[in-house]
């Protein structure tokens, strides 16, 4: 069974599918044939696009950003300690081998 090669489409192209189907009186799933689109694909669109850009950033305030650089610093402080302990072991092992 061969698969078939995926389709890619120009971000031009996904923008003006997106606005034809919001503007228009037919049907999505009509919409979606017209343009020789799978209709699920169409409706993905559709929610990504159609979604306004800077809703991430009506919600940052202050307390956010210093919540996820509290958060950042955790993590980096974790992942710190991990990479130590793995060249510690790298070297334990690199010894037991010689």
């Amino acid at each position: 069974m061969k698969r078939e090669k995926t389709k890619t489409y120009t971000a031009e192209f996904r923008a003006s599918a997106v606005k034809l189907a919001n503007e228009s009186s037919k049907p999505v799933a009509q919409t979606a044939r017209d343009l020789g689109v799978n209709e699920n694909t169409l409706h993905t669109w559709i929610n990504k696009y159609s979604q306004p850009l800077d809703q991430d950033k009506a919600v940052r305030t202050d307390d956010h950003l210093y919540e996820e650089l509290k958060r950042l610093k955790k993590e980096n402080a974790r992942l710190t300690e991990e990479r130590d302990l793995l060249k510690k072991a790298a070297a334990y092992f690199a010894k037991e081998q010689r």
